[in-house]
């Protein structure tokens, strides 16, 4: 196993490496980059002009070349490509993530105070999806065809129809507008910090409820039909019609000879769930309900061709995913030890 381990991490560097290749090559071709940026919002911020007094801005008629040159060092883009990739990879191996163009925070810093919002999201999304999806789909395969199976198996399909943002606009506008059960915006009301710590529990959760159950129902779908097909297959299988010929129950035989068996595919998918929880946040629902987590924040970057926290990013959300495949594969042998890697 330790062969195994070995060649998968050193199988990451160079997977890491062509994700970043290709990301920093398709940036270059973009057209509005940072100094774009920068030019246009410092013309908006002071008006482009005004016909009233035969006067205009001057920064509407062009820039002069020496404050260009001064603005292309100030980003970095005084430096020929190729020498900014290195840098940016000499600084990814230390783990800097560089600063914001136009936050002025290091990325670092602005991946921790959005961490929060996508925490939130994505393990309440989570656990509730599979303390939901597995016994459902336990329940299902038991009672394969009844009347029970047909009726969840509609009730899911329809549920993994509806686009989130779609449920979570009809939620939004039911139970947060007509209604008026549950706030329209934010993760805590304004005076969070004045309340009692039961008070601040009750608020976090009225705050969470509708965003929550949005992203939950159709997440769960999958899971469920998952976890019913690989009981389905693991309960036709022979050595189970023995169980139940030396005399054991049905209920011994689940849970005693299936469980484990049928829940290798599950359980093996935990670690890239998990992770995948903190970092995946659906950016229509935080947007939906003015959420300002990592999604946003992902979306506003590559919209302002803030290159720092693009490519921050996506090395970290990159180098995590591959960690979180390992860990899944090792997670094989884990529940399995019947599973060689060679």
């Amino acid at each position: 196993m330790l062969a195994y381990v070995l060649k998968r991490i050193l199988l990451m560097l160079p997977t890491l490496l062509g994700v970043l290749l290709l990301t920093f090559i398709v940036i270059q071709f973009v057209p509005g980059g940072p100094v774009e940026q920068y030019l246009a919002e410092a013309k908006a911020g002071a008006g482009v002009g005004s016909e009233g007094g035969g006067l205009a801005y001057r920064g509407a008629q062009g820039v002069d070349e020496q404050r260009l040159q001064e603005i292309k060092a100030l980003y970095g883009f005084d430096k020929p490509a190729h020498e900014r990739f290195v840098q940016m990879l000499g600084q990814f191996a230390r783990f800097d993530l560089g600063r914001s163009f136009f936050q002025n925070k290091d990325v670092w810093q602005l991946i921790v105070e959005k961490l929060p919002v996508s925490i939130s999201l994505g393990l309440w999304t989570f656990f509730i999806s599979y303390l939901v999806a597995v016994p459902l789909g336990i329940a299902k395969a038991v009672r394969a065809g009844s009347s029970f199976d047909l009726v969840t198996t509609l009730v899911i399909l329809v549920g993994y129809a509806i686009p989130g943002f779609v449920l979570g606009l009809a939620l939004l506008v039911v139970f947060g507008g007509q209604l008026q059960w549950f706030p329209l915006r934010g993760l805590v009301s304004s005076n969070w910090q004045e309340l009692s710590l039961m008070g601040k529990v009750v608020d976090y959760l009225w705050h969470i409820t509708l965003p929550v159950l949005a992203m939950v129902a159709g997440s769960f779908a999958v899971t469920a039909m998952l976890t019913k097909n690989a009981f389905l297959e693991e309960i036709r299988k022979q050595y189970v019609l023995t169980a139940r010929a030396k005399g054991l129950s049905d209920r011994q035989v689940l849970y005693r000879h299936v469980f484990r068996n049928a829940l290798l595919p599950i359980v093996t998918g935990f670690p890239a769930a998990f992770i995948g929880a903190f970092f995946t946040g659906s950016l229509l629902i935080e947007t939906l309900f003015s959420l300002d987590g990592l999604g946003l924040l992902s979306y506003e970057s590559v919209i302002r061709r803030d290159y720092p926290v693009v490519l921050g990013t996506l090395y970290l959300f990159t180098l995590i995913g591959l960690v979180t495949k390992l860990i899944s594969d090792l997670c094989y042998v884990w529940v399995d030890p019947r599973v060689k890697f060679d």
